[in-house]
């Protein structure tokens, strides 16, 4: 059974803690990442978080215990994942949305056929695939495993930069995404572009 890791740090706010994940090193199984980009979400204080509007079967998980892991699947497609954090019984989480894979980079790479090192947890989908967790690591308590967290020591705050978050309709420019300044596995920002309707006629070239 793994060793238990003391993550008493997550009990905080989301925008506390987003920055003291930087630099922590996710691992599952044989492969290791070292998080370099991630986006706090505060719940109901938060229009861009999944618990805005309180409870709901989907979002359990990020009403606590804080260090759980809560995973989302998004566009029919992808996985996503989160620390939660804040005091049990109130919703706040911490998107992981890139990293560095240190460790067992020959199966995060069978993962993900035809990625770059750079690319291979470059965006929250891909940090998912790289790492091999799937939907039902929902809830998963990151201090026993099989998924696990370790705390580093705080990356200096001169370390950090800040911005918006990605491809948000809802506050998209609170400046709630923090990353290693100059990493080269941080992702591109990209705003949020409404689709357009199915069968909306197509729009004349200029």
């Amino acid at each position: 059974m793994p060793r238990a890791t003391d993550l008493t740090a997550l009990d905080g706010a989301p925008l506390e803690v987003a920055p003291l994940l930087l630099g922590a090193v996710l691992r599952h199984g044989d492969v290791a990442l070292r998080i370099t980009e991630v986006e706090a979400y505060d719940g109901a204080h938060d229009p861009g978080s999944h618990a805005y509007r309180g409870r709901t079967r989907r979002n359990e998980v990020m009403f606590g215990p804080a260090g759980h892991l809560y995973c989302y699947f998004t566009y029919g497609m992808h996985v996503c994942c989160n620390v939660v954090c804040r005091e049990d019984g109130t919703a706040g989480a911490v998107l992981l949305r890139a990293g560095e894979v240190v460790e067992g980079i020959g199966t995060a790479r069978s993962r993900r056929p035809g990625s770059s090192d750079r690319d291979l947890a470059r965006g929250p989908a891909r940090l998912c695939r790289a790492m091999g967790i799937a939907l039902d690591a929902d809830g998963t308590d990151l201090s026993t495993g099989p998924i696990t967290l370790r705390l580093d020591d705080p990356v200096a705050p001169e370390a950090i930069s800040s911005g918006p978050r990605v491809g948000l309709r809802a506050a998209p420019d609170w400046p709630w995404r923090f990353w290693l300044t100059g990493d080269p596995t941080v992702s591109t920002y990209r705003p949020h572009k409404p689709r357009k309707p199915r069968n909306s006629p197509r729009t004349p070239d200029p």
